[in-house]
């Protein structure tokens, strides 16, 4: 690859993509190309949250030389899907730096990068210092432990850039409570099943027929429903508390 198209790809992620045979859509498209420091994608199955992300992160490894890149996830297994999509994107493309370090945990690149793959437990994460990006995958699915261990990594790191995909899982944990919250430093992007143009009208026809209401609402149109073991709805607990009375003693 000549020079002029590799400084293309790297100041432009939508061509990126495309030399990566990914069209990207609209919302992915404004993904790419925001400088946002926090983002959380709240995203039906199959809407193309993984692949965005996955593009992010190789075009940050690529094109930030010595960039330490860090997925996490419930589990191993699902951090490592996610760093064979990225290793997939990478196989694509002419002209890049090489892989020279490759396991189902880690993918090390002749620039100096590194993309680790991490199973979610706040003990694995505790080490790694001033990453150029962290991506939580399956968010909603992740103890508040493992987020409060991931921050103080970026702590030195101005750039440093954190990311959260999911699907919803109940009215709990800290992406719920970040989507739900006006803090304005977060872009949250938002996409259900109909917003994908991939996913026909039949095959949601199906999936509700199949999974019923509550469970295709949760899966496909990204609606944060209380779980099936609650005794009491959230809003009915949450109302049921109040600030407007001064405790006895402090």
């Amino acid at each position: 690859m000549n020079l002029g198209a590799d400084l293309a790809r790297a100041l432009d992620p939508v061509r990126f993509a495309l030399d990566c045979s990914i069209d990207a859509d609209p919302w992915q498209r404004d993904l790419l190309t925001s400088t946002t420091s926090r983002a959380a994608l709240l995203c039906s199955r199959q809407s193309g949250k993984t692949t965005v992300t996955a593009l992010i992160a190789l075009h940050c490894a690529l094109y930030a030389p010595g960039s330490l890149i860090i997925i996490v996830s419930p589990s191993q297994a699902q951090s490592g899907e996610m760093l064979r999509s990225i290793k997939a994107l990478h196989s694509m493309l002419d002209g890049v730096p090489e892989a020279i370090g490759d396991s189902v945990l880690k993918f090390e690149l002749t620039n100096g990068s590194r993309i680790l793959a991490l199973p979610g437990s706040a003990a694995t994460v505790r080490g790694y210092a001033a990453p150029a990006l962290v991506i939580v995958d399956e968010a909603a699915g992740v103890t508040d432990d493992l987020i409060q261990a991931i921050f103080p990594m970026l702590a030195t790191r101005d750039d440093g850039r954190f990311i959260m995909l999911t699907t919803p899982k109940g009215k709990r944990g800290f992406f719920y409570n970040t989507w739900i919250s006006a803090d304005p430093s977060w872009k949250r992007i938002k996409i259900t099943a109909k917003d994908c143009p991939r996913i026909s009208q039949a095959f949601l026809d199906e999936q509700l027929r199949l999974l019923g209401p509550t469970r295709f609402n949760e899966e496909y149109m990204c609606e944060f429903l209380d779980g099936e073991d609650s005794a009491f709805p959230t809003d009915i607990i949450d109302r049921a508390f109040t600030t407007e009375i001064k405790p006895l003693w402090q």
